[in-house]
């Protein structure tokens, strides 16, 4: 006969106070969440250690400069000024004054060092709508050079910036805030309705939910920009596009992201806008004086692109912004390539799984 002892619950030897305490911690405490944590805390380092990288030093490196100068002394200089210790500037010789000033106006150059031979007293042409720091780099080189000879210079900003945007930072800021703005909507989808879209056309429909934020993104940075502040006059129409296209493209992104990680994607997208996108995009210093890794880096994401695209816009006429263009555009196409496929991916893998739990055959249990 069964002893009735063996169904009572309360002869069940409780568990000891720490050992009760641990299995509530592991239970309370999942290992997802220490993930996260971990993740949080990574971020944060990489956060630190990105910008303090970035800005710790600035040094100048090749700095385009023409050099303006009679006959031969013009080879002369600019040899000199190219053999510098670190390679601050990267000078070449124009054939005239008038056309170093038009490569400046065009952005071809940073600045133009015009020799005076009849007098101790050289010209550096510059221009501060390119960057305060970049100013601020070719003429302590410049000095050095003229000082060791006796000679002084006398600085023209021959492209000031606008009185709203001293030091060149309003676009810099603007396009951190289209950004910003793109990756925050991407993630309130991803948290609202899941990281992974249900399947690959509903994935496309959140995708096209993004394109009238996008719009009105870009339309509400330019009003603020040019019409409220007056940072960045004159130029409304194109800010309004350029800025839909960096929200369209950091949207994509984090989408994708989301689709292929999870809640981790989250983590990476602000791994790629903010910690690494932010210092090497060309706004407190410009990519030509920041250290190698943030130089190359200001070239290949959307922060850099849109912030270099700003100023030739205001500054210079949109002249060499088809390259900027091209990469923004290539982040909104892969980006949503990549939500739709790894969506459908999903999808099917996640349908077989559940026809194979549908389908199953579970074998009876063994007869005593």
């Amino acid at each position: 006969m069964t002893d009735a002892s063996a169904f009572d619950v309360n002869s069940t030897t409780d568990e000891s106070g720490p050992q009760r305490f641990w299995a509530e911690w592991r239970d309370a405490v999942e290992p997802r969440t220490v993930a996260l944590i971990v993740g949080v805390l990574l971020l944060q380092f990489g956060f630190i250690l990105s910008y303090v990288g970035a800005f710790h030093a600035p040094k100048p490196h090749e700095i385009p400069v023409a050099v303006v100068a009679p006959g031969a002394y013009a080879a002369k200089v600019s040899g000199e000024l190219n053999a510098l210790a670190t390679s601050p500037l990267k000078a070449r010789v124009v054939g005239s004054l008038g056309e170093a000033e038009r490569e400046i106006r065009s952005d071809q150059v940073s600045a133009a060092f015009a020799v005076a031979t009849g007098s101790t007293t050289d010209r550096l042409l510059v221009t501060s709508a390119g960057g305060a720091s970049v100013v601020s780099a070719v003429t302590s080189v410049i000095s050095r050079v003229d000082a060791a000879q006796h000679r002084s210079v006398a600085v023209i900003d021959l492209v000031p910036a606008q009185r709203g945007d001293q030091g060149g930072l309003a676009g810099f800021y603007l396009v951190i805030g289209w950004i910003v703005g793109g990756y925050l909507v991407a993630s309130l989808l991803g948290v609202a309705r899941g990281s992974r879209p249900a399947n690959a056309r509903r994935a496309v429909f959140r995708l096209g939910a993004v394109v009238p934020y996008a719009l009105l993104s870009g339309l509400g940075g330019a009003l603020v920009g040019d019409q409220l502040l007056g940072a960045l006059t004159g130029h409304f129409v194109a800010l309004w596009l350029l800025g839909a296209l960096l929200v369209a493209s950091s949207a994509a992104v984090t989408m994708a992201f989301q689709v292929l990680f999870g809640v981790f994607g989250i983590g990476i997208t602000v791994l790629l806008f903010v910690i690494l996108g932010n210092p090497s995009a060309g706004g407190a210093f410009q990519p030509t004086v920041l250290p190698a890794f943030w130089r190359y880096l200001s070239g290949v994401l959307p922060n850099g692109a849109g912030t270099d695209s700003v100023r030739r816009i205001v500054y210079f006429h949109a002249d060499g912004i088809g390259l900027h263009l091209f990469v923004i555009s290539l982040y909104v196409v892969v980006g949503a390539m990549v939500t739709v496929a790894a969506t459908h991916v999903h999808h099917g893998r996640r349908t077989r799984v559940e026809g194979d739990q549908q389908t199953g055959v579970v074998a009876p249990a063994p007869r005593a």
